[in-house]
């Protein structure tokens, strides 16, 4: 099984959909990766051998800002952007889209579980 920066690789997928698998690689940066490690995009990585491991894992610490400092550096980001107080940090803040999507009627995964809200009733004479 290989292990990089804390996170188990799938054994039986090709090494560029392996390292999708870190938090902060796409496609892109895992073909650039291999590219500069000299390991084919076709092998699988259980056929990985420990100097590959060490290739791949020199390259990534040295370029790559990855699982726990990255989601850090983003939550920080987003706490920058309310403490300044910023249109995208009040949409932050209040739990709603912050890229401009309409929220009359979808926007539920923001919003979360509809919250019906009653009409008045009429008054009896």
């Amino acid at each position: 099984m290989a292990r990089i920066v804390g996170v188990d690789l799938p054994k039986n997928k090709r090494g560029v959909i392996g390292l999708t698998y870190i938090y902060g690689i796409g496609k892109n940066a895992a073909e650039s990766i291999l590219d500069e490690a000299g390991i084919s995009h076709d092998l699988k990585v259980k056929d990985w051998n420990d100097d590959h491991l060490a290739k791949i894992r020199g390259i990534i610490n040295e370029k790559f800002k990855v699982e726990g400092e990255l989601r850090s550096s983003v939550q920080l980001n987003i706490k920058r952007l309310m403490d300044i107080g910023c249109y995208r940090g009040l949409r932050h803040r209040s739990g709603l889209p912050v890229r401009g999507q309409s929220t009359k009627n979808n926007a539920r995964t923001r919003k979360g579980k509809k919250k019906t809200i009653a009409n008045k009733k009429k008054a009896v004479k």
